[in-house]
């Protein structure tokens, strides 16, 4: 995954074959970016483009190959184009006076997955839109229709505003990580191991993030390893409002961080910020009632290469083992990759802290198992569980009554 890109808005573009998808996002991005052909399944793999769209800032427009590709190879495009929808905030749907069966499939998936659509007529140049079939989208699916021509500006004008008026602005509004936990000159220290599993000559981008966010509150921030973390505490003054610790070292950090001083970890504070906590917190005591057999699927949001001391292959499952005393099998997925087995035959879903995924493609991929009733879990709330520390990572967190 692109890092950079995936934490823009995503808005896909979807349509049939030579319906004018790519054509509309040339226009729009002012670029040829998307190659514009006669011949049907001119796209294949989603094609992604990043622009700027004024009031909103950087978005990620993907353009899909055609719906109604009946060829072998066709199909499998489609089953892409159809994924993609697991990724996007926004959904742009191209059509023509041909509109059926395969635009209203678009639909609903779009209303299945709660992604708010626009709906573009794409062959105005060439022959305006039914008066019927105008008339019969309206009322079935409330929406206004834009009218999009090649060769007109006023059409690039139209649909950029459509799409910042149907655009969600939770998909571009920036949240603080640690809004409401610090305030200006607050002192944030940073627990960050340093082995084999961490990246060559960096840190890993949830530490980084987190030190942009206290650097945006006006607050402090010290970074340390767990090493040096006892020397911190005892030399360095004033003492911490907060720390945040990587979810490896969270049992070590917790028996030497006083009480008094708030602790969490990397993973639990996104997770709050992406959605699903309260799911996380429920689901997470199933870890007490599993039983010898049971398949637990761990969710990674980006593809790495596993190492000995991988924490969602390797760490986490060998904990999981030892907390349950339990014979656990375990499956692990990352990125958009398909689950390997029906959501209903695992016992439970623990989720990577998702700092590489948008809040609305972590919501899509947890939907169908939060749908299925599956406990779900996140990997710093499921490590501090099993510690012994979770009322103490998560209370900071909690709704007051």
């Amino acid at each position: 995954m692109n890092k950079g890109r995936e934490n823009k808005p995503h808005i896909g573009v979807f349509g049939r074959c030579n319906v004018g998808k790519s054509t509309l996002i040339n226009r729009l991005v002012g670029q040829e970016i998307s190659i514009v052909s006669n011949l049907a399944g001119t796209t294949t793999d989603a094609v992604k483009k990043t622009m700027e769209i004024k009031g909103i800032g950087a978005v990620v427009l993907i353009d899909t190959a055609g719906i109604d590709d009946v060829s072998e190879l066709g199909k499998k495009r489609v089953e892409k184009a159809y994924e993609v929808f697991s990724q996007i905030d926004l959904a742009i749907i191209a059509f023509d006076n041909n509109f059926g069966k395969e635009e209203a499939e678009l639909i609903k998936t779009s209303e299945n997955l709660k992604v708010p659509f626009v709906l573009v007529f794409t062959k105005s140049d060439l022959s305006p839109i039914r008066k019927d079939l105008k008339e019969t989208i309206e009322k079935n699916y409330n929406q206004n229709i834009i009218d999009f021509t090649q060769d007109n500006n006023k059409s690039v004008i139209d649909l950029t505003k459509q799409i910042i008026k149907t655009l969600p602005p939770t998909s571009y509004q920036r949240k603080g990580i640690l809004t409401g936990l610090i305030k200006k000159n607050s002192v944030v220290l940073l627990v960050a191991p340093i082995d084999s599993s961490a990246p060559e000559g960096r840190l890993i981008l949830p530490q980084v993030q987190l030190i942009r966010d206290v650097l945006d509150h006006d607050a402090i921030t010290i970074v340390v390893k767990e090493t040096e973390l006892e020397y911190v505490l005892k030399n360095v003054y004033p003492k911490p409002d907060l720390v945040v610790t990587d979810s490896q070292v969270f049992d070590y950090v917790n028996s030497v961080v006083d009480d008094k001083i708030p602790l969490t970890s990397f993973s639990i504070v996104l997770a709050r910020l992406k959605g699903a906590f309260e799911d996380y917190v429920k689901g997470t005591p199933k870890l007490d009632k599993l039983k010898d057999g049971d398949r637990i699927l761990m969710l990674e949001s980006c593809s790495h290469q596993p190492t000995c001391e991988d924490i969602g292959r390797v760490k986490l499952p060998q904990m999981i083992r030892k907390y349950s005393k339990k014979e656990i099998e375990f499956d692990v997925v990352a990125g958009l990759s398909p689950f390997p087995k029906p959501i209903e035959e695992y016992a439970m879903v623990i989720q990577c802290g998702g700092c590489v995924a948008t809040e609305k493609q972590l919501q899509s991929r947890l939907l169908p198992v939060i749908e299925a009733k599956v406990p779900v879990s996140n990997y710093g709330i499921s490590i501090a569980y099993m510690n012994g520390i979770f009322k103490r990572a998560t209370k900071m967190f909690v709704k007051k009554p």
